[in-house]
């Protein structure tokens, strides 16, 4: 195994040392601080990370793969650059007899200048965790990237089958990416980090999105500038009046929860324009017609002639009660209701050619007194 490490020995950093480990790399974490994590990339481009991978290759042993990586240590320390070249065999020890354990696999960095360890080198290091019936990992000690944890059930060894590779929660992926400053972070196992600036990027892949950091949370990029959230990828709205697609249906964040959208529904109101006629006064109007041609209209007018009594059938003379403004009048005859308090009756609304309303019956006997009111109300499209 070689680990090449930047400016960390006395002496002895070599040409192909140096070039190694000019990675470039620093995810700035505060002023005089870089995120730890390993670069990104694999060979063939089919996933995020492949350096410093680990796989069981015999009972208690296993290999940790070449990658590159950097480690962050206290801000007067600086940032590590630090390079495996060749792929490593690490072994773990054997199992305690009645408990499990958890065995954590670092790429730890030492420099006697500041931990007076007599050593000035990195390394790849088993940190042996604690039997117990619900045991934990060990801390990670300083100066040190985490790659992997690693359970040793009680009484693994390599006479009993070792540790038990595939078996489900037995190695957990604990690495971390980092990225060059002013670079879109590759999201693996840290996508809940906050960012350092706002503006800063990273790609989470876990909810195939891009996200920015506003300063106080990651927001998903396309959607901040108004982009449509797609199906399942944003469970809460990030400001009032965000969208997102929920199976089929557009939905408004508003503040709170999210509501099914119904856009505005183009229309135009006016109260103005009808004339009343012959033997009427108008004292109210209102109409409003949609961009498809749907008209609602009221009106209130008074009686200021003589009475109007209906028939024992309910019927009367025709009397035209107003005129409809230019423009507003169907493209066919339809009826509308009439009543007051006391009674009701139809009105023929008529088309353009003439564009009145005209009270064609009323209630059997009753009587339209002058000076009485009467409400005329209708729907009708044009």
């Amino acid at each position: 195994m070689t680990l090449h490490t930047g400016w960390l020995a006395t002496s002895g950093q070599t040409r192909q040392g140096t070039r190694h480990i000019s990675v470039g790399a620093t995810t700035p974490a505060a002023p005089l601080t870089a995120r730890s994590g390993i670069l990104p990339g694999t060979g063939d481009g089919k996933f995020r990370v492949g350096g410093l991978w680990m796989s069981g290759n015999g009972p208690m042993t296993a290999t940790v793969y070449a990658g590159r990586a950097v480690v962050q240590g206290p801000a007067a320390q600086g940032t590590y650059p630090v390079t495996l070249d060749q792929d490593t065999v690490v072994t773990f020890a054997d199992g305690d007899p009645l408990n499990a354990r958890i065995d954590l696999v670092v790429l730890r960095v030492y420099d006697d200048q500041y931990d007076s360890s007599k050593r000035s080198e990195a390394a790849i290091e088993i940190i042996k965790g604690t039997p117990s019936a619900a045991p934990v990992a060990p801390a990670a000690p300083p100066v040190s990237l985490p790659l992997f944890s690693v359970k040793v059930v009680a009484g693994t060894s390599a006479g009993s089958n070792g540790i038990l590779w595939s078996g489900t929660g037995i190695v957990t992926d604990l690495r971390v990416t980092t990225a060059s400053v002013g670079g879109i972070l590759p999201v693996y196992n840290n996508a809940a980090v906050p960012g350092s600036y706002p503006g800063q990027y990273q790609d989470n892949d876990n909810a195939h999105f891009l996200q920015r950091w506003d300063g106080t949370g990651w927001v998903a990029y396309p959607k901040e500038v108004g982009g449509i959230a797609a199906n399942g990828t944003l469970p809460t709205g990030s400001y009032v009046g965000q969208f997102r697609e929920t199976n089929g249906v557009l939905q408004r964040w508003n503040g709170t929860t999210w509501a099914n959208y119904h856009p505005p529904y183009d229309h135009e109101t006016i109260t103005t324009g009808a004339s009343a006629l012959t033997g009427w006064t108008l004292s109210s109007f209102w109409a409003r017609r949609t961009r498809n041609g749907v008209v609602t209209l009221r009106f209130s007018v008074n009686r200021v002639g003589t009475d109007i009594t209906a028939s024992s059938i309910g019927g009367i003379a025709d009397f035209p009660l107003v005129t409809l403004p230019a423009g507003w009048a169907p493209g066919t005859t339809f009826d509308a209701v009439a009543s007051n308090s006391l009674a009701s009756g139809t009105a023929t609304i008529y088309p353009y050619t003439n564009a009145q309303i005209t009270l064609r019956d009323w209630s059997p006997n009753a009587t339209i007194a002058n000076t009485s009111g009467l409400n005329v109300s209708a729907t009708y499209i044009q």
